[in-house]
């Protein structure tokens, strides 16, 4: 019994301050190099200011990044494993991938690496790294994916044939926590080739420099301690942090102890004379150039690594352990270690065991659990400072003028020093506003205090603009990300009352305030003409549009966004809902809970209104919403682009409990009130003055026909509904594509279901076609709240043209079916998002690694975009939850041959 709950009383004991089991995790990011925070050039151009070529030798000023890494949540002490084949031309420190302008569809990670398993408070994690035997391909890679162009697809690590006959290591590293500030770490290497080979591997610790730009005259040190019978170690001294030792078993193989010093190689980067010979990239010049006075004799400074050296043969292994611990120990392995390392297992099977419906068939457990697991692993420290990045540092020559009225500028406010949780480690190794929001939903399957404390995060003060803008991400913070909060807020609060029996109120009051400043500056800054039209930009959906949304149209003219507009219906619904629940125990949220309403009915009454000042967003011809473009002289051009930007509307849905109505008497007079008094605005909604078959209230801007219309259009199998989900664009315009004439220019929209063809947004990803896993989340759960107003008696053609009904909840199921399909093995034992290759298809040693894509094929679910994007992909988690009882249709018997301990485990 005390198994089944251990993970939970260690989060109990971290709510309570009691025990601080988060201060170590897997902050580490996979990529610092080619970030905004480490461009400190005139133009912007952050991936050539710092590119990964100069990863090695160049010192970060805001961040660090490593392979399989942990650290402290304040990133002063970082662990990760480096390795060397012995044929690379450099040390494998970091991950490698294309920057924006190298890829023809932008950034891109070359590198194959699976998160396995994790728990919220870390004292359980498993990650696996597969390395190449062969020298590892950086030029092909580079030059192949700078010759195709956008209609090619990547050029990919597989692609180059270095997995050829297994000729690669499976590098397994398991951490397990003995107490808060004590971690065992175990790595495992596995030949999977026919012939032996030697590999080298070793475990870095080192300090993040702090010192270097004159902000902190704290040096640490890491210095080698006496070697014992079976082990010798580092101790790792720093003025706030503390002492930390790193003891590692010895043997044979070694370890070497090298040490060196975190600081730029000026010499190889810059041709300026070095203070120290022991820079960043000794251990690359000592191993692979053979520069035996590059690492410090001394055996002291602030980066050291164990070197250990295995010839394995074919099919061989070999195992290393480690201890990092605050906590000085005569004894650190022993019969202590391994019976540790079985407790954090069994426990992280009990805590998932208990999360998990017993329901769930194995396959879809397994992707669930590699799902949450990537959610817990994507956690990182983001460090920025916007001020003092503007003003440069005190070390350093001033940053060019450029910069003072540039990227961010009119964020000075924001200073960033959190552990975040982001969309991944190497493409995004920063948030994203509206991925965030997403990203909280399953997390709080397992931590739903850490996913409430996000949504919170990006509230603050030191966060949210004075204007009441929530920052987007690093790249413009200025930039409109969709308002999601309040609908995960709410969410959040479900999820929790359902789970414990009440919603935390004072977390739904405390983010409620902030939003509020929030929705203010939406209707202040991004209604042009005041008529409850919005506008907004791309709104995250970078090329959905005939043009780039975000910069300064042809001819000068204004949008006016079905999907901006419909945001803000989503949003004022989702703050009417939360101000209700606010006032079943505070009346005065009545009054407020009223403005929304009022919001509501003028937002829908804009999206279907034509006047002589305005045009419909709404046709009713083609049955669908779509932008218009206004032109400086007058004239209005509807784009007749039949995307997600139309389906949007489906989202402004909310449902009033009779309960909650008769209880809040102020809010219901006013509300009948304006039905009475207004049938201008409230003619243009669903029946909110009828009682639904549970006598709900309805607030909607699609009344029974329209959605009719829209349902018909998005399940047409010809248009929307892909065998894998909803398509961000109709099929229909792979024959009819939409071509839009503006200052003698022609721009056009046309069915793009893999990568981008246009570069947009640098072409790095693609609305026009693929599927997007939020937007398909939304789609079912707005499905679910019509089924709960209208009841089993309205029901739509599922698929259009099929002959076959199906009630909504019927549909929501059948969408929820399709998207789960991508991840599932078939009868064949392919998963969709592996396409046609056989080693990810076939091979033990891969078949059951799931990676959660950025977006996926609209045609054949074939993954695509950001290969780890687990965030808002990590989605999937919460539709095994909650359509589990429905999947066993799905299910195939060859899925069950291998048992989920079996699927990540390296002993096979």
């Amino acid at each position: 019994m005390a198994e089944s709950i251990a993970e939970s009383r260690r989060l109990e004991a971290h709510a309570r301050r009691e025990a601080d089991w988060r201060r170590w995790g897997p902050y580490l990011s996979e990529r610092a190099w080619g970030t905004v925070r480490e461009d400190y050039s005139a133009d912007g151009s952050a991936w050539t200011y710092f590119p990964h070529d100069h990863a090695r030798s160049k010192a970060y000023r805001w961040g660090e990044d490593g392979l399989a890494g942990v650290s402290d949540r304040e990133g002063r002490l970082c662990f990760a494993l480096a390795l060397w084949n012995g044929r690379d031309p450099i040390l494998k420190e970091r991950l490698f991938g294309l920057s924006g302008p190298e890829g023809n569809h932008g950034e891109d990670v070359k590198e194959y690496y699976y998160y396995l398993d994790n728990t919220p408070t870390h004292s359980y994690m498993q990650t696996l790294y597969k390395y190449p035997q062969a020298a590892y391909p950086y030029a092909e890679l580079v030059a192949e994916n700078g010759r195709r162009g956008r209609r090619a697809p990547e050029y990919e690590l597989i692609d180059t044939g270095v997995f050829a006959e297994n000729r690669y290591y499976d590098v397994f590293v398991e951490y397990a926590k003995v107490a808060p500030e004590d971690i065992l770490i175990q790595i495992r290497v596995f030949n999977r080739g026919p012939d032996p080979e030697t590999l080298h591997l070793l475990p870095t610790l080192w300090f993040r420099n702090t010192w270097a730009w004159g902000s902190d005259p704290a040096r640490p040190i890491l210095r080698r301690i006496g070697a014992q019978r079976g082990w010798q170690g580092i101790e790792a001294v720093h003025a706030t942090l503390g002492t930390y030792w790193l003891y590692a078993e010895s043997g044979k193989t070694g370890p070497e102890l090298l040490f060196t010093e975190n600081e730029t190689n000026m010499a190889r980067l810059y041709n300026l004379p070095n203070a120290t010979p022991f820079v960043k990239d000794s251990f690359h010049r000592y191993l692979i150039d053979g520069e035996t006075g590059a690492v410090n004799r001394a055996l002291t400074g602030t980066k050291a690594a164990l070197h250990y050296r295995f010839t394995l043969a074919g099919g061989a292994a070999a195992q290393i352990r480690l201890r990092l611990t605050n906590m000085g120990q005569d004894r650190p392995f022993g019969r202590v270690f391994d019976a540790a390392f079985a407790a954090r297992r069994a426990e992280a099977d009990a805590f998932y065991a208990a999360i998990q419906p017993p329901s769930l068939p194995e396959d879809p457990r397994r992707v669930q659990r590699q799902a949450l697991a990537g959610m817990l692993w994507g956690k990182q420290l983001y460090d920025y400072d916007v001020n003092r990045w503007m003003e440069g540092d005190p070390a350093y020559r001033p940053p060019p003028a450029q910069r003072e009225k540039g990227r961010n500028a009119d964020w000075c406010h924001l200073t960033a020093f959190d552990v975040i949780s982001m969309p991944d480690k190497w493409e995004y190794p920063w948030f994203a506003t509206w991925d965030l929001a997403f990203h909280t939903i399953p997390l709080a399957l397992v931590d739903p205090d850490y996913a409430k404390r996000q949504l919170l995060l990006m509230t603050r003060e030191w966060y949210q603009h004075p204007n009441g803008a929530l920052p987007a991400y690093e790249w413009a913070f200025s930039d409109v990300n969709p308002p999601v909060h309040a609908w995960a807020a709410w969410r959040i609060y479900q999820m929790e009352a359902a789970e414990r029996g009440q919603g935390d109120r004072r977390f739904l009051e405390s983010v409620f305030h902030k939003l509020l400043l929030n929705f203010t500056w939406w209707i202040n800054r991004k209604d042009v003409d005041g008529n409850n039209v919005f506008q907004g930009g791309f709104l995250g959906l970078d090329n959905i549009g005939v043009f780039d949304r975000s910069a300064p149209l042809p001819g000068g003219g204004h949008l006016e966004q079905a999907d901006g507009t419909s945001w803000m219906a989503a949003y004022c619904l989702n703050m009417l809902t939360i101000a209700l629940e606010l006032a079943g125990k505070d009346p005065v949220y009545q009054d407020i809970a009223t403005k929304f309403f009022e919001h509501f009915l003028r937002i829908a009454a804009a999206m279907a209104d034509v006047s002589e000042e305005s045009i419909a967003l709404w046709d009713q011809q083609d049955g669908f919403f779509y932008d218009a473009l206004h032109m400086p002289n007058g004239s209005v051009q509807v784009l007749r682009v039949r995307s997600l930007v139309g389906l949007l509307p489906l989202f402004a849905v909310g449902l009033i409990e009779p309960e909650l109505l008769e209880r809040l008497p102020v809010f219901k007079r006013r509300m009948e009130w304006f039905l009475a008094n207004r049938p201008f605005l409230a003619g243009h909604i669903a029946e909110v003055d009828r009682p639904g078959v549970h006598k709900h209230r309805l607030f909607s801007i699609l009344t029974p026909e329209r959605l009719r219309l829209v349902l018909k259009r998005m399940l047409d199998e010809n248009e929307f509904l892909s065998p894998y989900g909803i398509r961000s664009l109709s099929k229909y315009h792979l024959e009819h594509p939409f071509t839009l004439t503006a200052e003698s220019e022609e721009h056009t929209v046309s069915y793009q279901p893999a990568e981008s063809q246009t570069g947009i947004f640098g072409g790095n990803s693609n609305w026009r076609g693929p599927i997007w896993f939020p937007m398909n989340y939304l789609i079912i759960e707005s499905l679910l709240k019509f089924q709960h107003y209208y009841g089993d008696s309205f029901q739509v053609e599922c698929p259009t043209g099929s002959g076959q009904m199906m009630t909504l909840a019927q549909v929501a199921d059948h969408l929820a079916h399709r998207l789960i399909r991508l991840f599932l093995r078939d009868k064949q034992g392919r998963r969709p998002i592996y396409g046609d290759q056989a080693l990810f298809q076939a091979d033990p040693h891969w078949r059951n690694l799931i990676l959660f894509h950025e977006y996926f094929h609209g045609d054949n679910g074939y993954g695509l975009g950001a290969s780890h994007q687990t965030g808002w992909t990590g989605l999937i988690a919460i539709l095994l939850q909650e359509h589990c009882e429905t999947l066993h249709d799905l299910i195939d018997p060859y899925a069950e041959e291998a048992p989920l301990a079996d699927a990540v485990s390296g002993a096979n």
